[in-house]
């Protein structure tokens, strides 16, 4: 076993010693969950990289990926001409996010409704919630909306409908970091366009990260909030609630309604988060500039950088070699604050540039990046669930912050999977 990869094994349990140590009640551990959890997730790494036939399943399905996605570029350019053509092609006129990326949100909104509508998502989702509830231990309420989030975003929680409102606090704590350590595949298709030129592989591997972020969030979440109470579906698979289109039209019509919502709703948070950030680091300049009159030393007190330092031990922990180590930290501290978009943009301009030394380094970024386990979502997740579930209100507002980390540790622990089998099959990434 390569050094970086005994690295990233010994740093998942670190990881999971870390949830323990944050536990709000130490003596409540879960051991079947985390043992089923993360064995779960080294069976799915292996299969993916070592398996000759499941990597050469992943690179299909990502080939397949691409394919659908130059689709999504067919309306897009009908609509906005060459404003939509990317970078290299003829006629570009250079990388535009509104244009080019966003209207993939559009389109795999509309397509995984009407994946809905073919009842393809329903026996997916039942699948691994079955899984979850009969291997893991846990509630089957929680199973499910944790299953659903491999495909969809915030509204897998009306999966669960009929049930959230009596949920336990372990299980919201459950169904909010579910959300956060995941993400939608609507956006997907997002980072999957911000980086593929790049990083051919990347739609396989954020697939992948999909997968294996369900049984991660469920470790996490169990181990930082663990079950005091008696859930009501304990041990019990339920059926997803799904109020059902009267035709697949009707299903392509209301998913791209919705990926249009969402594409204004990630643009504003782009605005208002990347603009009070830059306010912030206003501030910050200033006093480092005073830090430069007083001692003749110019400190990077830019909050990103400051989160680098917080993240830094983590990015060793998972296998980062040491001279990407801290570009990577300071990408995790950009996704909390500014969301992942951002910062999937600044890992591919590192991937171009050849400032990340190692491929290992991109691929482990691209999985610890891959949820919405920042700031922003936090209230885009108790918000909307609040909506549905009034009388959690209390609760939600309780353990946002826990689930948070909760969501920020399991994505660490995709990566730390991913890192423990890089480099042993067909899926090594050569940097420029």
């Amino acid at each position: 076993m390569d050094i970086y990869n005994l690295v990233s094994f010994v740093g998942l349990f670190i990881l999971i010693g870390v949830g323990w140590a944050l536990s709000a009640h130490r003596r409540r551990f879960n051991a079947r969950c985390v043992a089923w959890g993360t064995v779960a997730q080294l069976a799915f790494g292996a299969l993916i990289f070592l398996v000759p036939a499941g990597s050469k399943l992943f690179l299909f399905l990502s080939d397949v990926f691409v394919k659908v996605l130059g689709a999504a570029r067919a309306g897009a350019e009908f609509c906005f001409g060459p404003l939509a053509v990317p970078p290299g092609e003829p006629g570009s006129v250079g990388f535009i996010l509104v244009t080019q990326a966003f209207p993939t949100i559009i389109f795999f909104a509309s397509l995984m409704q009407v994946l809905y509508f073919l009842k393809i998502m329903p026996f997916l989702i039942r699948w691994f919630a079955r899984f979850f509830t009969k291997v893991m231990g846990v509630s089957g309420a929680e199973a499910l909306c944790t299953s659903a989030n491999i495909f969809v975003g915030i509204e897998s929680n009306t999966t669960v409908l009929p049930y959230l409102n009596t949920m336990t606090r372990s299980e919201i704590c459950t169904v909010i970091t579910g959300g956060l350590a995941t993400i939608a595949s609507s956006v997907l298709g997002l980072y999957v366009m911000l980086l593929h030129g790049h990083f051919p592989t990347i739609a396989g591997h954020l697939m992948s990260a999909s997968i294996l972020g369900a049984p991660a969030a469920l470790v996490m979440s169990k181990l930082l909030l663990p079950e005091t109470e008696q859930p009501e579906t304990l041990g019990r698979v339920v059926e997803p609630h799904y109020e059902r289109e009267s035709n697949v039209i009707e299903a392509a019509i209301n998913g791209a309604t919705a990926g249009g919502k969402l594409v204004m709703g990630v643009i504003v948070m782009l605005m208002s988060f990347i603009g009070l950030v830059a306010l912030i680091n206003m501030g910050l300049d200033a006093v480092a500039r005073l830090v430069n009159d007083a001692t003749g030393v110019l400190p990077n007190l830019r909050l990103e950088n400051l989160l680098a330092y917080v993240y830094y031990p983590f990015t060793l922990i998972i296998g980062v070699p040491p001279a990407d180590a801290f570009e990577v930290a300071r990408l995790l501290g950009v996704r909390t604050i500014l969301t992942e978009v951002p910062a999937y943009q600044q890992l591919d301009q590192l991937i171009a540039s050849g400032a990340l030394h190692h491929g290992r380094s991109a691929v482990l970024a691209s999985y610890a990046l891959c949820g919405f386990a920042h700031i922003p979502s936090i209230a885009i997740f108790v918000g909307g669930t609040a909506a549905l579930a009034p009388r959690q209100t209390k609760t939600l507002a309780q353990v946002a912050i826990r689930s948070l980390v909760a969501a920020t540790l399991a994505c660490l622990m995709m990566a730390a999977v991913a890192g423990v089998f890089y480099g042993k099959g067909l899926l090594v990434l050569q940097m420029p």
